[in-house]
């Protein structure tokens, strides 16, 4: 498995900058509610509550950086994924909440019509 299995928010921001179509995807994992409130920018929504049942709409050949509040259902999460053959995902350390205390881009409110799903 590449690289280990946390990511400071600063370096997975540095990650998603730089990485394009084929760069990281940020994947939040908690529920549509938490969502609205705040979220990263460009995460989108895969909530915990249906991870299991959907876990394969997820790309194997793209890292993928798991985030939620504070990291505990990210870290299932991405040890969950890791089980079942994702070779690179990280879970982002801290959640939304050490990603929005680092300074770092967040959105609030209702999301945009598309804004957190699966690129297509």
């Amino acid at each position: 498995m590449p690289g280990g299995v946390s990511i400071s928010p600063r370096d997975a921001a540095a990650e998603l900058d730089g990485g394009g179509q084929t760069g990281p995807l940020l994947v939040d994992v908690r529920e549509p509610d938490e969502f609205a409130t705040e979220r990263a920018v460009g995460a989108i929504l895969l909530p915990i509550s249906e991870f299991a049942a959907r876990h394969e709409e997820l790309p194997k050949d793209r890292p993928l950086l798991m985030i939620c509040e504070a990291g505990s259902r990210s870290m299932s999460a991405t040890m969950f994924l890791r089980q079942r053959g994702w070779s690179d995902v990280r879970n982002v350390d801290g959640g939304t909440r050490a990603w929005s205390l680092a300074g770092l881009p967040v959105r609030h409110g209702t999301p945009d019509p598309g804004e957190g799903q699966l690129p297509g």
